[in-house]
């Protein structure tokens, strides 16, 4: 409104003209074209980043929320802006890694960064690129998802790597806090749950799993003696982000386990964690799911004092994952019923216990892919509500383990049949007792891929979604 007054005139309603006539009128005061757009970012809300190519060939770059990062190629000839290491990873060996509220200026071949703040510069200080060797094609794979759920059983193997004094330290904050909050959105907010449910079975620990668009109402509650644990592919979560900046001001630490090397949620954290799972192009989440439920159960089995038996159960999970994507019988089973299920324009999904978050997951890896609606189901909770959509022909998705709530799963699984429904039981899978859930979500993977095939959607980049939801 304040543009419209000083008769600037519009042609579209988007925040980048809004930005770009902001930036003209702060010219008028400038010196020059870096700092009237420092000065025009200090007067934007919100989460912000921007890059500017002026017509001198400048190009200045402003980061507050979104991820900004700078790559420098070895001969330092070429320099790169972008939103994470991996568009670049193969052309460059250093990187820098904004924060919130700094500005990167390239000008006659040379960067300086500053505060937007202050206008003061700021140190230089790269990194090294330590994805440039990471592997970004689909090899022979028909699309990256597939790729990456048949590497879960070499990132099952980077979970049993992870540095065991670093998990002691977690482990001992974890004992000590009062609280532990297991935060997370989309599939991360699935594996938040999931390693909230370790922590309690083995632990014996009061943590609680929060959807990060859903837990404000709990800043109040937080204290100095709290916890949080935040799994994240990318680690620029924004709703997850705007959580952890206010719960460190009232002095909760902060726990990330993130995939992506140089992100502010890794930044924020008193315990940083890097699952090392390689790049996930696919934006459907599949092997980071899997190696941060891994590490929650990990986590967990450390603090009851069992770590050796966890690692030796993850170990058991590794094999029996190849032995399920190499078996041929198993994968034609679940494109079959693929082939079946795609004519269905709602499914259903039964569970509890260690799967309940799991048929949870496997609800959103259906919806992401086919675009169709799933509807993940406690077992327990059917009587109370969805038992009124059980009738003749609806496909309902039995996921269960060999333990002590079968039983209930199986009753549950006989009021549905009795009312006409169709029972889904997952290709017969191994019995890994504590860890068999982790090995139950790989059919639902692969039953959502082959769906999203079939249906010809576009399996790596399904419609309206983002990789990374950097805005609210």
């Amino acid at each position: 409104e304040n543009l419209f007054r000083k008769y600037y005139k519009f042609i579209s309603q988007t925040d980048t003209e809004v930005i770009v006539r902001l930036i003209e009128n702060q010219q008028k005061s400038s010196r020059d074209i870096s700092e009237a757009i420092r000065k025009a970012f200090k007067k934007l809300s919100g989460r912000n980043t921007i890059i500017i190519l002026t017509k001198e060939g400048q190009i200045i770059a402003v980061r507050n929320g979104s991820p900004l990062v700078l790559g420098f190629s070895k001969d330092k000839k070429e320099i790169y802006f972008s939103s994470d290491t991996l568009s670049f990873a193969p052309h460059v060996d250093r990187t820098i890694t904004l924060d919130n509220n700094q500005m990167a200026i390239y000008s006659n071949q040379k960067i300086s960064i500053k505060d937007v703040n202050t206008g003061k510069n700021i140190a230089l200080n790269t990194e090294e690129n330590k994805t440039q060797d990471k592997v970004t094609t689909k090899e022979r794979f028909k699309h990256f998802m597939l790729k990456e759920i048949y590497e879960q059983p070499q990132v099952i193997q980077q979970v049993i790597q992870q540095n065991k004094k670093g998990l002691m330290s977690l482990a001992n904050q974890i004992e000590k806090s009062r609280n532990v909050f297991c935060i997370g959105s989309g599939t991360a907010g699935a594996a938040a749950s999931q390693i909230a449910y370790y922590l309690r079975v083995f632990g014996k620990i009061n943590a609680i799993g929060l959807i990060g668009a859903e837990c404000s109402e709990y800043l109040n509650l937080l204290n100095k003696n709290d916890l949080i644990i935040v799994p994240s592919q990318s680690g620029e979560t924004a709703d997850v982000l705007e959580i952890i900046e206010k719960a460190k001001k009232k002095g909760v630490k902060i726990a990330s386990y993130v995939n992506m090397p140089g992100s502010l949620m890794t930044k924020m954290s008193n315990f940083a964690f890097m699952s090392n799972a390689g790049p996930e192009i696919c934006v459907m989440s599949t092997k980071v799911f899997v190696s941060q439920i891994c590490f929650g159960y990990l986590l967990s089995k450390l603090i009851q004092k069992k770590y050796q038996e966890g690692i030796n159960n993850l170990k058991k999970l590794a094999v029996a994952a190849e032995d399920v994507l190499k078996n041929k019988k198993k994968i034609n089973q679940i494109k079959k019923l693929a082939q079946r299920l795609i004519s269905d324009q709602h499914i259903f999904l039964l569970g509890k216990g260690q799967n309940l978050q799991i048929i949870k997951e496997g609800m959103i890896k259906i919806i992401e892919g086919s675009y169709r609606h799933a509807h993940a189901i406690p077992a327990g909770d059917l009587k109370h509500y969805a038992i009124t959509l059980m009738e003749a022909g609806v496909p309902v998705i039995v996921v269960t383990s060999e333990d002590k709530v079968k039983n209930d799963v199986i009753n549950a699984v006989n009021e549905v049949q009795a009312r006409g429904a169709e029972i889904i039981f997952l290709p017969e899978l191994p019995n890994l007792k504590e860890v068999s859930a982790i090995l139950n979500i790989i059919p639902l993977q692969l039953l959502a891929y082959y769906m999203a095939d079939y249906l010809g959607n576009n399996v790596d980049k399904p419609r309206n979604i983002a990789k990374s939801v950097t805005v609210k």
